[in-house]
């Protein structure tokens, strides 16, 4: 069995986040600065293997510079002691399109299971091969320790509790394929 490594082109590729606010319309969010590395038995993704990605909270991008330092606080994901998000996939099931695995956020880990569509896979004009993925899913930030929220004069919430997470991936197969301990 050969194993082939899939690295995420990040100039191709968005890793977003959108929240209410005041409960009446939505903030979104991004990181700028990220990695996710897939390994696949062969060249197709009907068995993946392996999925890892983190993202830098440092790299956090609100379209707002003090909501940005906020975020990274401790009121939030505390960048300081916990520098990144970190997702690691456990299972993927091609047909449904669901991808099981375990989020980080803030030192919390708790599983999640995420929509993935695949977009299809083409080769590029320098020969390579690429993926194209959007994949989506919700999450409670307080379920993380992401508690802090601010109380409006009516009682209402600043924050709302609801994470939509919506990354538009691009992974690029790299040139070498490793071969499992098995085949060794």
């Amino acid at each position: 069995m050969s194993l082939t490594k899939w690295s995420v082109d990040p100039t191709h590729s968005e890793i977003l986040f959108k929240v209410k606010h005041l409960m009446i319309s939505t903030v979104t969010g991004q990181f700028h600065q990220f990695n996710l590395n897939v390994e696949t038995e062969n060249s197709d993704f009907n068995s993946v293997k392996k999925i890892e990605f983190s993202a830098d909270i440092d790299s956090i991008d609100t379209n707002n510079e003090q909501r940005n330092a906020h975020l990274k606080s401790a009121d939030f994901f505390n960048a300081t002691e916990h520098p990144k998000v970190e997702f690691s996939g456990t299972e993927y099931e091609a047909k449904t399109g669901k991808l099981k695995g375990e989020l980080s956020i803030a030192g919390i880990t708790k599983p999640v299971v995420l929509d993935v569509e695949f977009g299809g896979q083409a080769k590029d004009p320098w020969g390579g091969e690429r993926a194209g993925f959007t994949v989506t899913g919700k999450i409670s930030r307080k379920e993380f320790g992401l508690t802090y929220n601010a109380v409006t004069e009516a009682g209402g919430v600043v924050v709302g509790d609801e994470i939509k997470i919506i990354a538009e991936v691009q992974l690029v197969k790299q040139a070498s394929e490793l071969q499992s301990e098995e085949a060794a």
